[in-house]
């Protein structure tokens, strides 16, 4: 039997997988609530008449007054994840539902977004569900898993990790502590710490500090004389990313994932707790409806009677071999995490500038853009031409990110196109645009001689680009 026959035979046990998917399913939950009750369905998805899609992701798009029922099944999809109730179906529908919303317009795309679809798609394959769950509970208890399940998501976490570290190494964040030089001195209402964030030797030790963060904080929780430690650090840095940033439910997501990296007796101390908590639960609940002591006897929850002593007596499962087909499905996976952020290398250019390459790679808040876009149609069947108030089929959120990146510019210039086409007009688009980036003065961005209806989007580089007319050297 070779070493990785070996490895992927093994089994650990199950209470860290058990937990990652509560507290996952709960953080989604709560973040599907919070959306909804911030009124960003509404403005994000029912009142603009244009949204900005994925390259060859063109045919989804909101529902109208559907994309309502589409957070519905996306919330309680996530809290059957969490209690592990038909936690497969559950857990495929949550990944579908939540992709379906992040692809409906690529204006909102967040780094945390795509982590979120590419975990939930990673926990489909893993048996999530053998412990402490609706499921277990009703085709009975298995104690252990194969490591590579827990393993896995340690995998994607240290890649997310990693590679935003990896990101950091340039002379724009290292040596202009750019972009947060711009952002820090802005927070100075925040109390006591805000009266340091105008020190320029605070916003470097913020900029070194946060990509040693990142490039260590894999290891450090990996190796079990640093875990305490590193934990700690994963929650001041979150947290206090989460007080300077406006960056939601990203920050805690990432303090409870962290808990992956600790041993079992961990997560079964937190299993005995939660048990506890649902013993407490249900007793009021039986209190409530002045349920008989027959009737508790008979308590059909997974928790009350299972857990009362903070453990279950559970059977191991049989030595099972994981099916080949998963494990390739899931080394392509893995393969693809690892290489689709060094696929900015094949296109000329800043990176930073031409953003060829940039989405999908965890280059996290390493930019400040602010751009000015200005077009121009010309009626090629009367040489009229008009220019454009974007403000007519753009909210002002799609307009600002519209402004400095150039799949955006080029989609809306096909969208002027087609609108004036349907009104009986050939039309010729150019567009006049300048884009400031991580402090530097604006720079023209686009050819303002090219005619954007007649180009065509696709991963080939965009030679309409202007040059950038600067250097940020690294990674």
């Amino acid at each position: 039997m070779t070493i990785i026959e070996k490895y992927i035979n093994q089994t650990t046990k199950a209470a860290p997988l058990a937990v990652f998917r509560i507290f996952f399913g709960l953080m989604m939950f709560i973040s599907i609530v919070r959306f909804w009750a911030n009124g960003w369905i509404e403005k994000l998805y029912i009142e603009p008449s244009f949204f900005f899609s994925y390259y060859g992701f063109e045919w989804v798009k909101p529902l109208g007054n559907y994309t309502y029922l589409l957070f519905v099944v996306c919330g309680l999809s996530a809290l059957a994840v969490a209690i592990g109730f038909r936690y497969k179906l559950a857990i495929t529908t949550f990944f579908l539902s939540f992709t379906y919303i992040e692809l409906m317009d690529k204006t909102t795309y967040l780094n945390h977004y795509y982590f979120i679809s590419i975990l939930s798609f990673l926990m489909i394959f893993l048996p999530a569900e053998k412990y402490f769950s609706w499921d277990a509970k009703r085709k009975g208890e298995i104690d252990v898993v194969p490591k590579w399940s827990i393993d896995s998501i340690k995998l994607l976490l240290g890649i997310v990790y990693f590679y935003a570290g990896l990101a950091k190494l340039n002379s724009d964040w290292l040596f202009r502590a750019m972009p947060l030089k711009i952002w820090l001195p802005g927070r100075y209402d925040i109390p006591v710490l805000g009266d340091f964030l105008h020190q320029e030797w605070v916003i470097y030790a913020f900029s070194w500090g946060g990509a040693i963060y990142d490039l260590s904080i894999p290891f450090l929780l990996l190796w079990k004389r640093t875990r305490v430690f590193a934990f700690i650090m994963v929650v001041i840095f979150h947290v206090l990313t989460r007080v300077l940033f406006p960056i939601g439910m990203f920050p805690y997501i990432m303090i409870v994932s962290a808990l992956i990296f600790f041993d079992s007796r961990v997560h079964e101390r937190i299993i005995s707790g939660i048990s506890k908590i649902l013993i407490v639960i249900s007793s009021a609940t039986r209190n409530l409806f002045h349920k008989n002591e027959s009737t508790n006897k008979e308590d059909r929850s997974f928790s009350t009677r299972a857990y009362r002593s903070g453990r279950l007596k559970m059977k191991k499962e049989e030595n099972r071999r994981t099916p080949k087909w998963k494990l390739a499905l899931l080394t392509i996976f893995f393969v693809i995490q690892l290489l689709l952020p060094w696929r900015y290398i094949l296109y000329p250019g800043e990176l930073f500038w031409t953003e060829e390459g940039f989405r999908f790679s965890w280059r996290v808040m390493l930019m400040e853009k602010a751009g000015y876009a200005n077009f121009k149609v010309v009626d090629r069947t009367n040489d009229e031409v008009f220019y454009i108030d974007n403000s007519d089929f753009l909210t002002s959120f799609q307009e600002k990110q519209m402004s400095f990146q150039p799949d955006f510019i080029l989609e809306y210039a096909h969208y002027l196109r087609d609108h004036f086409a349907t009104q009986g007009k050939e039309v010729e688009v150019y567009v006049e645009s300048f884009v400031a980036l991580n402090g530097r003065r604006s720079q023209p961005y686009i050819d303002p001689s090219v005619d954007l209806a007649k180009q065509q989007e696709s991963f080939k580089h965009k030679n309409w680009l202007l040059p950038f007319k600067d250097e940020i050297k690294g990674i």
